[in-house]
């Protein structure tokens, strides 16, 4: 009989690839349907979950926007920013770095202010309340224009004290990275961090174009960067963190099977790899079942474990916290499973 897989729930870990609006569950959707007056086209929140059953990006990202639709104010964003916190904390998170669409809210007539105020209003005391600090990332719509993009990057000036960083996320093939090569240039002049989506459905050309054009410090991703040998030594050299997804990779069909998955090939290359849970709503899984599944499914013992949860506060935006990262370090390397 085979052996239990290493319990990572406790484990202390970042999550660096995390769509707020990804977190949206079926039950939360409605509540804020009915609070906000609008009907959804769904008779419950199980006939909801049961439309989860994606074949590929576009068709999770058609109803990924459409069910944003329930967040209208500044309480609904916070809502959902608190619903987050609260699972994390169950799953050993300690720092998040979150994502947010500003335009998949600007776009139907939610102010940018609403949004970011909102989650603010939530991450604000996330640390006294949950003891997870954070981070907040702007992300651009890559198949939305890039002068769009520079629009919302001018529109979130006002509100820069909250922001850490940018990114480029949705629909990734056939729109390479690199027309937004501009807005990332501003974001940079402004001190602003740099992450961007890529090798998920586009190929590996995509990871190098995000790293040449607009110089980011972390691939969201980069899955089938692998395809790439002369790549991947690049970015293990440069030591380019990568925060892979795995059960999203799964349900969008990136790869047939979570023991298919090729983290262990990437940690085996010495790529710096983490665990991440990209739209857990949606995909099956918060931060902890992640790590979780893949333990069971990819085998990954317990040093494979802490040196995943080691890579996620290295890969983090805490290079203004220096102490911080190491306390949390610490916490890995004092880990019991």
């Amino acid at each position: 009989m085979s052996s239990a897989p290493p319990d990572a729930r406790h484990l202390p870990k970042a999550e660096l690839h995390l769509h707020i609006e990804g977190t949206l569950e079926p039950g939360t959707a409605f509540a804020l349907a009915e609070r906000n007056g609008i009907t959804l086209p769904y008779s419950s929140p199980e006939e909801l979950h049961r439309r989860y059953d994606f074949t590929d990006l576009g068709s999770f990202l058609e109803l990924y926007y459409a069910l944003m639709d329930v967040l209208r104010t500044e309480q609904d964003f916070s809502d959902l920013a608190e619903a987050y916190l609260e699972r994390s904390a169950e799953q050993g998170v300690r720092h998040a770095e979150i994502f947010f669409d500003p335009q998949a809210h600007t776009s139907r007539g939610v102010s940018i202010g609403t949004v970011i105020e909102g989650l603010g209003r939530a991450l604000d005391t996330s640390e006294e309340r949950y003891g997870i600090s954070t981070r907040l990332i702007l992300c651009f719509l890559r198949d939305s224009s890039p002068a769009e993009a520079a629009e919302t990057l001018a529109s979130a000036e006002p509100y820069l004290h909250r922001i850490t960083g940018v990114g480029l996320d949705s629909a990734e093939a056939g729109h390479p990275p690199g027309p937004f090569r501009d807005v990332y240039r501003r974001a940079a002049e402004l001190g602003l961090r740099r992450v961007a989506h890529a090798g998920e459905e586009g190929p590996a050309a995509y990871v190098a174009e995000a790293l040449d054009e607009l110089g980011v410090e972390r691939i969201d991703h980069g899955r089938r960067a692998l395809e790439d040998p002369a790549l991947v030594r690049r970015l293990v050299e440069e030591r380019v963190p990568l925060t892979v997804c795995p059960l999203s990779n799964v349900r969008l069909r990136g790869v047939d099977t979570l023991a298919d998955h090729p983290l262990p090939q990437m940690l085996d290359a010495g790529l710096l790899a983490t665990v991440n849970s990209d739209d857990p709503s949606y995909f099956g899984g918060y931060a902890a079942d992640n790590f979780t599944a893949c333990a069971e499914a990819l085998g990954l013992g317990e040093e494979q474990l802490r040196l995943l949860a080691r890579n996620s506060f290295l890969a983090s935006f805490l290079d203004d916290d220096e102490e911080r990262r190491a306390r949390y370090l610490a916490e890995v390397d004092a880990f019991r499973f």
